[in-house]
């Protein structure tokens, strides 16, 4: 039997009350949310995968948060990658309000693969919790054909784990830069052009003590390398007879093949003391009691060199390539000095370690300290904008520029990576470039803006617990 022909089971007017009722209510009562469709860049063509994709679009639009009474899902969970969130929410939007104001728009571009309503895949942006969710489910048949008709679209997301591919140009800095905060960045310290070469003044061992007799530490014989170092042990000094300067060094680390751990490779002296009349005992000590086996002894000069006294640290050094550091020559039958130079983060002469602290010298020597290297164009990086290293080739995408510290983050790092020392330079955005040109001074592949990262939380709260600057816990070996 057909259907009785006098009740309509939903006529045209009938259908038209109950979207707009259900429109009403979404403007009353909804949130406002940012709809991201993705477009196609790149496809397999054999698995049929999109590879790459962009959102380049954006739609605002009202949205009714199903879970009233928060996010569902299993939270943020510790796991061996880190903490995760897992949070989950459905959102409902209108069906009339897509088609309307959404379809259109996306149905003559062979990019979008489905426009007649959301797809899985496509980002939504919740200002309210300033998170960026993905589409996993579309539901179009909540509540099932009232008065034969679909009015609703119930989108189940959950927080997106967006691909470095991405390409995310919205033109919403607010939603751009949420999408940032969620994609893998590389952080790198950067050095501009030169506005001073670093100074330095010498004088000689012998006119810092009290003492008119005695000898410095000119040199430190490394007889046994260690091994299974995690951190630079602590080189100690006996110290000089009353009136003199206790002489002060600092073990430089280096690993070897086979080898756990690091090992010693070079002791360097930063202040050579003077006034021992005696050798030194040379100790070198774990800081954590992990490691061990370095040996060491001390060599006595007379007529060294004191440690150097920096006046200007001058700017824009990299801690990779420290300058060349040049002494002037011992008198006859003495031994020439040599050091090296010790760069911050900052790009600045930190401080001067000898190598070899000299011997017979009667004046204190000259001393000088290359320049840094110049080429640099300081401008300003552009946000989102393409920077391009000169050795390597590598591109990246601008996410932030700090021109007071030089400090860039990027994105979307390709192969083979920045290396330290290299020129980046701004090669532009769609609509141009910022020409800007400076060296890599520090890398850090650390993901310090990573929105669940609490690794530097965790070994704060961990060192407070576990202290292994004096002793090791777990007991003495």
């Amino acid at each position: 039997m057909p259907l009785n022909s006098y009740f309509l089971q939903g006529s045209p007017t009938e259908q038209r009350l109950v979207q707009d009722l259900i429109n009403e209510q979404l403007k009353m009562y909804g949130q406002d949310i940012v709809y991201l469709p993705r477009n196609i860049i790149n496809k397999n063509t054999i698995l049929r995968e999109i590879t790459t994709s962009g959102f380049d679009d954006s739609f605002r639009l009202e949205a009714y948060l199903l879970n009233y009474q928060g996010f569902e899902g299993s939270g943020d969970i510790l796991s061996k990658f880190g903490v995760q969130s897992t949070d989950s929410v459905t959102f409902i939007v209108s069906k009339e309000r897509y088609e309307d104001f959404v379809s259109p728009k996306l149905s003559d571009r062979d990019d979008i693969q489905l426009a007649t309503r959301p797809q899985e895949g496509d980002l939504i942006y919740f200002p309210l919790d300033n998170t960026m969710f993905e589409i996993k489910y579309v539901e179009g048949k909540k509540p099932f054909y009232q008065l034969n008709n679909l009015y609703v679209y119930q989108l189940s997301c959950e927080v997106a784990d967006l691909n470095a591919d991405d390409e995310i140009d919205t033109g919403i800095e607010a939603v751009d830069q949420s999408v940032i905060d969620f994609v893998f960045t590389t952080t790198m310290s950067m050095v501009g052009v030169a506005a001073s070469t670093a100074t330095v003044t010498l004088t000689l061992a012998k006119d810092a003590g009290a003492l008119n007799t005695g000898n410095s530490v000119g040199l430190i014989d490394l007889i046994h390398d260690g091994t299974g170092y995690t951190a630079p042990p602590l080189v100690r000094i006996s110290k000089a007879p009353q009136g003199g300067v206790d002489a002060t060094a600092v073990a430089i680390m280096t690993s070897r093949t086979g080898q756990v751990g690091n090992s010693i490779d070079k002791i360097q002296i930063i202040n050579p003391g003077f006034g021992y009349t005696v050798v030194p005992t040379v100790t070198i000590r774990s800081q954590n009691a992990i490691g061990g086996g370095g040996i060491a002894t001390a060599v006595l000069s007379s007529g060294s060199l004191s440690a150097a006294n920096i006046t200007d640290g001058g700017d824009q050094y990299l801690v990779s390539a420290p300058p060349v550091v040049a002494i002037g020559t011992a008198p006859v039958g003495g031994t020439n000095a040599s050091a090296v130079a010790i760069v911050n983060t900052n790009g600045e002469v930190a401080s001067i370690r000898y190598t070899n602290a000299g011997a017979g010298y009667t004046v204190a020597p000259s001393i000088s300290i290359a320049a840094p290297d110049t080429g640099e164009v300081e401008e300003n990086y552009i946000f989102k904008e393409v920077v391009k290293g000169v050795s390597t080739g590598t591109t990246a995408i601008v996410s932030d520029w700090d021109r007071d510290t030089r400090i860039l983050e990027v994105t979307r790092v390709a192969s083979p990576g920045f290396t330290i020392g290299e020129f980046v330079v701004g090669i532009g955005t769609t609509l141009n470039g910022s020409d800007a040109k400076y060296r890599v001074n520090t890398i850090s592949d650390q993901d310090e803006v990573d929105t669940f990262a609490d690794n530097e939380p965790f070994e704060t709260q961990a060192d407070s617990i576990l202290d292994f600057t004096e002793s090791n816990p777990f007991g003495e070996y």
